[in-house]
C-alpha cells in the first residue's frame, strides 16, 4: 500500500462535510466522470446517470474534496448493517485527475479509525481506470459481471 505517512508530501485538500445543497452538482460531476465508461459499455442514459445519484445520495456519509477553496469532488463512505462500509461515490474533476489526489484522499479515508477492522465494499466499471488506484490501495475482486466490478478488503486494526 503506498505510503501515507507523511501528509506535507500529498497535494494540498480539505474533505468537507457534504449537505443536501450539493446533491446537484456532484450529480453532475457523476455525469462528467462516467460517461466515457459508460458509453464504452453502451449504458450511458443522460438521465438516468443523474438520477441515479440523487436517488441514493446521502449527505451524513459523505464528503466534498476541496483545493483552494473549489469543490473538484466527493467520496462517500456509507455504513452497511453487518457487512462494513461501501465506499461509493468516489468522484474527482477530470482537471483534476492524475494528481495524487485520489490516491491522497482513498488513504486519509481507510486511515479513520472506525474503518479498523472492517471490511470496505466497492464497485468499479468494467475497463476504468479507477480499478488501479483500488488495486493499490489491497482492494481485491469479490465479483463480476459485464458492467461492474465488485472489490473488497478488510483494514486493518491498526495502520502504519
Amino acid at each position: 500500500m503506498p505510503d501515507s505517512s507523511s501528509r506535507s508530501q500529498l497535494p494540498q485538500y480539505e474533505l468537507q462535510p457534504a449537505s443536501i445543497d450539493d446533491a446537484n452538482w456532484i450529480a453532475e460531476l457523476r455525469a462528467m466522470v462516467l460517461k466515457d465508461d459508460l458509453t464504452r459499455l453502451n449504458r450511458y442514459d443522460e438521465v438516468r446517470v443523474r438520477q441515479r445519484f440523487l436517488n441514493s445520495f446521502q449527505p451524513d456519509c459523505t464528503q466534498v474534496i476541496t483545493v483552494q477553496g473549489l469543490s473538484v469532488g466527493c467520496i462517500a463512505m456509507r455504513p452497511e448493517e453487518d457487512e462494513g462500509y461501501v465506499l461509493e461515490h468516489f468522484y474527482i474533476h477530470p482537471d483534476d485527475q492524475g494528481k495524487g489526489i485520489g490516491s491522497a484522499v482513498l488513504a486519509e479515508v481507510l486511515s479513520d479509525t472506525r474503518l479498523h477492522g472492517q471490511t470496505v465494499m466497492l464497485n468499479v466499471l468494467q475497463g476504468s481506470s479507477a480499478r488501479r488506484l483500488y488495486e493499490r490501495y489491497e482492494f481485491k475482486l469479490s465479483e463480476q459481471d459485464e458492467v461492474d466490478v465488485f472489490m473488497k478488503r478488510t483494514v486493518p486494526s491498526q495502520m502504519n
